[in-house]
């Protein structure tokens, strides 16, 4: 029914016939009652009392939904200032905010404020279209409407929605607990079970991983079992670096740790390495080598890098300290009817060079010098006659007609 002709029935019937309280389906309000004892009880006084109360309520409504919601949003940022940097005292913090402290980000402290922005915008949002919400209901009482039934109709719709949208709601409250939890964020290397890469971008619904063949999967987050995540706070370098059988393993193990220590201490790397390199011993006793694990500590997504300019200069150094970098390797048995010996009664015996301090000396500084070719000087490291080497299968002096067995 208009304004228009509430008016016309208050003009039309003095007698008091015209009830506005039916016509709002509402009861009196104090201000109605006021205005009513000042100007008398007629159709008209009561109209205008009554639409001024309903005006007055509608705005105390919005006045109070206001102030909840500036408040809301002020503990909110509060809150979230205090999740970006918990460990400072809140006199810290505001004296960085005006400048006076100066405050050096960290790769941990941009991970924490970004997280922190994402759940206090999502916080905000919730906060928001509750308090909207409860206004919007609110109001339509003032006016008299009965809210029951439209409350019972939303959550009828809502139980709808949610059966029908049950994946979409799972990859929401995924992403949620994703955030919370800091598992991985934008710029992360990261092994999603689907797909192994870097993390371009988040949502609370989905994920984007760029993979190392440049294919960018999007992944609901719902879908995310597990996740290994290969760049969060520290990296590690790990080598297994190989070995003959022949090789003293305590010098290559020397040879290896003192290569990965003077690449520590140079200035383009110090900042990278985050420890000292180790060498954690035998890794393996392979069939063709002897495995020596090395590790690194570095910064996160640094490993890689590392790793390969660590087995560049571990090459180098090895070749120069006549230090067997090995290759496959089978054990020959010759049988025949009379005893035979590779290589004559005069064959040297199989036996590997140990290198000396003055070599390893200069493996290490030959593993620095370069990217590519040989050192200046390395001609002059190497030795002078070839080592002896070891026998090979299918020599001459084994005698003819003898029968070869191979068991490797």
């Amino acid at each position: 029914m208009s304004w228009t002709t509430l008016f016309a029935q208050a003009e039309e019937d003095t007698s008091g016939s015209v009830d506005v309280d039916d016509v709002f389906g509402r009861t009196e309000g104090p201000i109605e009652v006021w205005i009513e004892q000042q100007f008398g009880d007629g159709p008209l006084v009561r109209l205008i009392a009554t639409s001024i109360d309903v005006i007055a309520q509608v705005a105390l409504v919005l006045l109070v939904g206001l102030v909840l919601l500036w408040l809301a949003r002020r503990g909110i940022r509060k809150a979230v200032a205090r999740a970006k940097d918990p460990d400072a005292p809140r006199g810290n913090r505001l004296r960085r905010r005006v400048g006076l402290v100066a405050h050096a980000p960290t790769v941990t402290s941009v991970r924490r404020v970004q997280r922190a922005d994402a759940l206090g915008a999502l916080a905000t949002s919730i906060v928001s279209v509750v308090i909207w919400t409860i206004v919007v209901v609110t109001i339509l009482g003032v006016f008299g409407i009965n809210v029951g039934p439209l409350v019972a109709g939303a959550g009828v719709i809502g139980i709808a929605i949610g059966f029908g949208a049950q994946d979409l709601v799972k990859d929401f409250l995924s992403g949620v607990f994703m955030l919370l939890e800091d598992q991985y964020g934008v710029g992360d290397i990261i092994d999603a079970g689907e797909a192994a890469g870097v993390v371009e971008g988040v949502t609370l619904r989905s994920t984007r991983i760029r993979d190392v063949t440049g294919t960018l999967w999007h992944i609901p987050n719902g879908e995310i079992r597990r996740i290994g995540n290969m760049s969060q706070e520290w990296a590690r370098a790990l080598l297994d670096i190989g070995v003959g059988y022949g090789t003293d393993v305590d010098v290559a193990s020397q040879v290896i740790l003192r290569v990965a220590t003077a690449m520590a201490n140079e200035e383009d790397y110090q900042d990278i390495f985050l420890d000292e390199p180790e060498i954690w011993g035998v890794e393996n006793l392979g069939t063709d080598s002897v495995d020596i694990r090395l590790v690194i500590k570095t910064q996160p997504g640094q490993q890689y890098a590392i790793a390969r300019e660590l087995r560049r200069r571990i090459k180098r150094a090895f070749d120069t300290a006549e230090v067997e970098i090995p290759f496959p390797q089978r054990t020959v048995w010759l049988r025949t009817e009379q005893p035979v010996a590779l290589g004559g009664a005069d064959a040297p015996p199989f036996d590997h060079p140990v290198p000396d301090e003055p070599t390893i000396q200069r493996a290490v500084e030959s593993s620095r010098r370069g990217d590519t070719g040989a050192p200046s000087g390395f001609d002059e490291l190497l030795p002078d006659e070839p080592q002896p080497g070891p026998a090979r299968e299918g020599s001459d002096d084994a005698g003819s007609g003898a029968e070869g067995e191979t068991r490797g």
